[in-house]
């Protein structure tokens, strides 16, 4: 029955915004705990995993670092020097007469490096020739201002046929379609086309196109 006395306080209302909900017993929250423990895991193992997975692919695909082991490339790169090598460069564009490319260890070549790097000097069609300590495309004087001043001189009785359209000779070859002569910098220390003859296109990994380390020479090649 409603109180009718003006003079008593009136009753509480009541109200629906309490928190009525019961509080978690200490085992709910300790396996909440472990729950949440364990999806973090989860979540910085799929965090790693798909770096790892963009690792591989800009590595196979995309950009590979290689290091120098060789003088073959000085005054341009020197040993244990760090070079950035673009592998999709040659997969949209061209091989271009200059370019510094890293390519796969040749047949002819000898010793222990899998990987070699070079200049290209001639390309498809071109005729490149050695005389008096310089080189010729087509009859035409390379300029050459990375070999500075060191004469080219044949290394061996004749450059390796294969990929040479004309007979062998020590000092002349015109290259194949899909051959590539290349020489190191370094003429008086380099194993290179003179000796193991042109390279294929097939063999190129890409561009050497930056020098990473060390850091002081930081630059585009």
């Amino acid at each position: 029955m409603p109180n009718s006395d003006p003079s008593s306080p009136p009753s509480p209302e009541p109200t629906f915004w309490a928190d009525e909900t019961p509080e978690p017993a200490d085992g709910d929250n300790n396996g909440r705990g472990i729950e949440s423990q364990i999806r973090t895991l989860i979540e910085w193992v799929a965090v790693a995993v798909g770096a790892l997975a963009v690792a591989l692919v800009i590595k196979a695909f995309l950009l590979q670092a290689f290091y120098i082991p060789s003088g073959s490339m000085e005054n341009t790169l020197h040993i244990d020097d760090r070079v950035l090598v673009n592998k999709l460069s040659y997969r949209i564009g061209d091989i271009h007469r200059g370019d510094v490319i890293v390519f796969e260890k040749p047949p002819g070549a000898g010793g222990d490096i899998e990987d070699f790097i070079k200049r290209v000097i001639a390309v498809p069609g071109e005729t490149v020739s050695l005389a008096n300590g310089e080189v010729f495309i087509d009859g035409v004087l390379l300029h050459e201002p990375y070999v500075e001043g060191v004469p080219t001189i044949p290394l061996g009785p004749a450059i390796v046929s294969e990929g040479c359209a004309n007979s062998p000779a020590p000092d002349r070859c015109t290259l194949a379609d899909g051959w590539y002569f290349v020489m190191g910098d370094n003429r008086d220390n380099s194993t290179d086309s003179r000796a193991f003859g042109p390279i294929r296109e097939e063999t190129v990994v890409g561009r050497a196109f930056l020098k990473v380390w060390p850091i002081g020479d930081l630059g585009f090649l």
